[in-house]
């Protein structure tokens, strides 16, 4: 099959013929229809964000059959240990337990040769051979290019929203950061009934995005100091503040989420970055990491919940998939979401 591979650190992916085992055990063979391109795969360049048709099951497989449509998570949890028994499967101490053993057949080789697939993933190639606690179900009128961006940049920014901070009607918040994970935080947040949604940005591109998404304010913070804006709006605080750009700016939401003497929230969520000191001045810190607010016994339950939310047109995929194009075309496509114009870039030939 055809398949992206990563040769050197730096060089940008090359499409070479790739082999693939036949699965095995609870291994379930994917026909991939859509693989995302996002941020992360600009640093790791893991295909994370895949959808497709099953096309065979190993024989322990119980969840899936040969044609059902579904959704990869990049969650590796064996499902067993005592973290993934009480509700803590991102933390899960035997994750290598979704891979082959070592020194077994290799699921993907090259001449012989194993190769690491990302996240047990894999998604960038014609098929992806996925361990079954990985996958979810969605209904086959689901489109797949929308389908492949519900495995992580929706559960982490609606789900951020919805499961971990628990907005409820009529709760402000405040979103840093309009990519694809902050988007998405703005649907969660107006599903949940939000009555005020700021977003903070430096981009009017996205600030635009933002607003299409549904936000009711929108704070472009090269022009205007983010602290005092959202002081003006909300003169009483948010009661919620949500860092996605905490990784890739280095905090710059969670220093202006603890600025001053009185916090901008009650509750503030970081996406991803690490813990500063800055934070202790907020009342409550919840750190998200992608996979923190969807464990195993609900990956079946909450993807296909977001697929029915987008199928009743609740939650916009539609304007995430900024760009569709075809697997040869991924270093093109990965220059164009550099740019930060684009939302998502989605693989939809192969």
């Amino acid at each position: 099959m055809k398949a992206l591979i990563v040769n050197a650190l730096g060089r940008g992916f090359d499409l070479e013929d790739v082999d693939i085992a036949s699965p095995i055990g609870r291994e379930v063979l994917v026909e991939v229809q859509a693989s995302g391109l996002c941020h992360t795969d600009l640093l790791f360049a893991v295909g994370h964000e895949v959808s497709g048709v099953v096309a065979q099951v190993g024989p322990d497989v119980t969840q899936f059959l040969v044609g059902d449509h579904v959704v990869g998570s990049l969650v590796q949890s064996c499902g067993s240990c005592a973290r993934c028994q009480s509700g803590r499967s991102f933390q899960c101490r035997h994750p290598e337990a979704t891979l082959r053993q070592l020194g077994g057949a290799p699921r993907l080789s090259r001449h012989g040769t194993a190769l690491f697939q990302g996240m047990g993933l894999g998604g960038f190639a014609e098929r992806a051979l996925i361990h079954q606690n990985q996958l979810a179900l969605v209904p086959k009128d689901m489109p797949f290019a929308q389908a492949a961006l519900l495995g992580s940049g929706v559960v982490t920014g609606a789900g951020a929203v919805l499961n971990i901070a628990d907005v409820h009607a009529g709760d402000t918040v405040v979103i840093f950061g309009a990519g694809g994970v902050g988007l998405n935080a703005v649907s969660g947040a107006r599903i949940a009934g939000a009555s005020r949604i700021a977003v903070i940005d430096l981009q009017p591109k996205r600030l635009e995005a933002a607003k299409q998404f549904g936000a009711t304010d929108v704070i472009d913070s090269t022009k205007a100091d983010p602290v005092e804006a959202v002081r003006s709006l909300l003169p009483h605080g948010a009661d919620h503040v949500f860092d996605f750009v905490a990784e890739s700016r280095g905090g710059a939401g969670a220093r202006h989420a603890g600025r001053g003497r009185r916090p901008l929230s009650r509750r503030r969520h970081q996406a991803r970055g690490r813990p500063r000191r800055e934070h202790f001045r907020c009342y409550r810190r919840t750190e998200v990491r992608p996979g923190r607010e969807l464990w195993l016994d609900q990956l079946q339950e909450h993807i296909p919940m977001y697929a029915e939310l987008y199928l009743q047109g609740r939650l916009n995929l539609d304007a995430l998939v900024s760009k569709r194009i075809a697997l040869r075309d991924v270093n093109d496509g990965s220059a164009a979401l550099k740019s930060g114009s684009l939302n998502r870039v989605v693989m939809t030939s192969f």
